[in-house]
């Protein structure tokens, strides 16, 4: 990964996180000029694919853009559950939010992808990195001609082990 606008990766006491820069759209606000909650599911959506898909050819990607889904392969990626807390309103901004991701867990043939979106890498390098929110998606890979799962490929695991960390605990289970 050469390409700062395309990702970063960091050490944590939990393990690796991809940063992966998302842009806000002006269309991502709604009435009270904050983000949308549906509007973060998509912006949580483009990160996911953004890291984990394989890139089209000439694309720079992660060394975690190893997934290949699609009508054209065979292999579908459908989503089992997901979640997410609230900490604080996401303002418009023109720099991108820092979506920092890793594995909760993975799986036979799901993975929990865990999140967190924050502030711009911006503030946090001005000491003023904030915390909007934290999520989890469940993946699942499924053949798309028969709908049932699919495990993951060694290649997926070799790439995404080393993301591997604690899965989120949310203030309601607590």
């Amino acid at each position: 990964m050469t390409d700062e606008s395309i990702a970063s990766v960091e050490a944590t006491p939990g393990g690796a996180r991809l940063h992966i820069p998302i842009p806000l759209r002006w269309g991502d606000l709604d009435a009270f000029n904050h983000v949308n909650n549906t509007s973060m599911l998509k912006l949580l959506e483009e990160a996911r694919v953004r890291a984990f898909w394989q890139p089209e050819p000439g694309e720079e990607a992660p060394s975690t853009a190893v997934l290949d889904s699609g009508l054209h392969s065979g292999i579908l990626t459908l989503i089992a559950r997901q979640e997410i807390e609230y900490l604080a309103p996401v303002p418009y901004q023109r720099f991108p939010l820092d979506v920092q991701m890793w594995f909760g867990k993975l799986g036979g043939s799901s993975i929990e992808v865990c999140y967190e979106v924050c502030s711009p890498r911006e503030m946090a390098d001005a000491g003023r990195q904030t915390t909007y929110a934290r999520a989890t998606t469940v993946v699942v890979k499924v053949d798309a001609a028969t709908g049932r799962p699919l495990r993951l490929t060694p290649e997926e695991r070799a790439a995404w082990t080393p993301y591997q960390g604690d899965p989120i605990v949310y203030a309601h289970r607590r």
